[in-house]
């Protein structure tokens, strides 16, 4: 098994949960919300797995130039958040690739739930291997996902050679701000061996190299501040059915204690970087 195959059975093997579904659905009934019933906001305290969750979404999309009618590529969906979002508010058709088989067969799932299942698709795919043909995208996007790719200029190259030309991409990922060692737990890596933050000009020179152009970039440092600083005040008050926890799984009170002080320290921040391909 080659080096790349390991860290990606290992990444994978991080967010697997076998049981995801039906954990999400338990956690919905017992925050009353009736799972036969469901729309995607009831979703949305545990399908957006990123810095701020849904308003993180919202703002991205406000700032990138995807327009009714497109085929977007989801990369890294999780279980489907932003896809759905794409597909409901802006009348987007998505397909979304992950890693993680739970995560696929999860997102199909709820999609059926909430009546998307026409709209959007997933599959289970690496990003350095994209099952596509040249071209054949009009847009693409990936929200927390670089930190578990190692090798971003080919993660780019394979974005740019399924997109066609002028598609925009766009990108939040947490990235380096500062010099020193991270703290772990992380929610996206137990340990250094599977986490690959790197930064912004490391991401641009990737990006230009594979055939983008930067065309905009915003350092989201204090809307994660405020937004890990509600996540635990709300986990202060008391244990919720229904959170990123589920996807979290295990020691989520250190984990986000990790990335606050990470942020902290200046090491981190998320960072919206928009792109269009040549």
């Amino acid at each position: 098994m080659s080096e790349q195959s390991e860290t990606e059975q290992r990444v994978g093997q991080h967010y697997a949960r076998v049981d995801l579904e039906h954990a999400i659905l338990d956690a919905l009934a017992a925050s009353g919300k009736d799972i036969d019933r469901l729309t995607p906001a009831d979703l949305s305290p545990v399908d957006e797995f990123h810095t701020g969750g849904r308003q993180a979404t919202v703002e991205l999309a406000g700032q990138v130039d995807f327009k009714p009618g497109m085929h977007l590529l989801d990369i890294g969906c999780g279980i489907g958040g932003p896809s759905r979002f794409f597909a409901e508010t802006q009348n987007c058709r998505v397909t979304g690739i992950d890693l993680t088989a739970d995560y696929v067969r999860a997102a199909a799932a709820l999609a059926e739930r909430v009546g998307l299942a026409g709209r959007v698709s997933y599959r289970q795919a690496s990003a350095l291997a994209l099952p596509f043909e040249a071209g054949t995208f009009d847009g693409a996007y990936m929200m927390h996902v670089g930190m578990n790719i190692r090798d971003k200029a080919r993660l780019f190259a394979e974005v740019r050679r399924v997109l066609k030309s002028a598609s925009p991409f766009a990108i939040y990922d947490m990235m380096k701000t500062g010099e020193g060692e991270l703290s772990f737990p992380l929610h996206w890596a137990n340990t250094a061996q599977t986490s690959f933050v790197d930064s912004v000009a490391a991401y641009r020179r990737a990006l230009e190299a594979g055939g983008f152009e930067v065309v905009k970039e915003r350092n989201r440092r204090e809307f994660a501040r405020q937004a890990f600083g509600e996540a635990q005040a709300r986990a202060a008050a008391g244990p919720s059915p229904l959170g990123l926890h589920i996807l979290m799984k295990t020691d989520v009170a250190q984990k986000l204690a990790n990335v606050v002080a990470n942020l902290e320290r200046g090491l981190i921040a998320p960072v919206e970087l928009v792109c269009r391909a040549r």
